[in-house]
């Protein structure tokens, strides 16, 4: 028995495997239907800065990094099987490394950007 909509479980599989665009449609699904869900809000603008930093998009991963940051502080420390305390600190050191003098760069230098830590999501019984 799911506590949850499939399409959250699946976001964690996405996630994990690094389908950042997948999982924006996936909790875009879920939030369309529930958009007094400030928690998936916030946990879709995290996912969206990523893509957006893999893509050269440096201001636009830095604003949806900061909103994703404000929208999970009310469901901290745990919300939905999900410890955002960890959520929580990954996007505070992306904030940290996410240069604050650049806006975007070309494709072909994203390499050249500092790397974002790691973030393994799972679910966690209550």
């Amino acid at each position: 028995m799911h506590l949850y909509p499939d399409e959250y479980y699946e976001f964690f599989i996405k996630f994990n495997e690094g389908d950042y665009y997948t999982c924006h449609d996936l909790l875009e699904e879920i939030w369309l239907t529930e958009k007094d869900n400030l928690f998936l809000k916030g946990l879709l603008q995290m996912t969206v800065a990523i893509y957006h930093y893999e893509y050269g998009n440096v201001k636009g991963a830095r604003s949806m990094m900061r909103a994703g940051h404000t929208y999970i502080q009310k469901y901290r420390p745990k919300h939905w099987g999900l410890n955002l305390e960890i959520v929580n600190e990954f996007i505070e050191q992306s904030l940290n490394i996410i240069p604050n003098d650049i806006d975007r760069i070309p494709f072909e230098d994203i390499s050249t950007l500092p790397q974002l830590p790691q973030l393994i999501l799972y679910l966690q019984e209550d």
